[in-house]
């Protein structure tokens, strides 16, 4: 196994293990803890490796840095518009048929791979509710 592929399986290792999206940075802090000679560069490199190898999955988020997500199983996911916490659901969408929706609408043939979900978390909903109880109480 060369240098690189010891590298990658590393961080695939720390996906693995942590099934709940990190950041790059937390990805290199956590592969720093199990391998720490390895560079900052190195674990950035091979993260872009794997997302082009199909190993994870870059989430592009609207707001924070991108985080990542070890495909274990085909998922959708949640995103929190408040916090940006990252749920993962299971649902058998028909992509073919949102295809060809998609197409018809928009004249754009999509390779749909995956789907994401935007709203407001039970934590921020509950937080947001409990501010607003409290502005009446006064």
């Amino acid at each position: 196994m060369n240098n690189y592929s010891k590298q990658r399986e590393a961080i695939l290792d720390v996906m693995k293990e942590n099934l709940v999206h990190p950041t790059a940075e937390e990805i290199y802090q956590l592969v720093l803890e199990k391998e720490p000679q390895i560079s900052k560069s190195t674990v950035y490199r091979n993260i872009n490796i794997l997302v082009e190898l199909g190993e994870i999955k870059k989430l592009n988020m609207t707001a924070g840095p991108d985080r990542y997500d070890y495909l274990y199983k085909e998922h959708s996911h949640a995103i929190c518009e408040k916090c940006g916490n990252i749920f993962d659901f299971y649902y058998d969408f028909n992509k073919d048929e949102i295809s060809k929706e998609l197409l018809k609408q928009i004249r754009n043939d999509m390779d749909i791979n995956s789907i994401t979900i935007y709203g407001i978390c039970e934590d921020c909903k509950s937080n947001n509710k409990n501010r607003e109880e409290l502005k009446w109480k006064k």
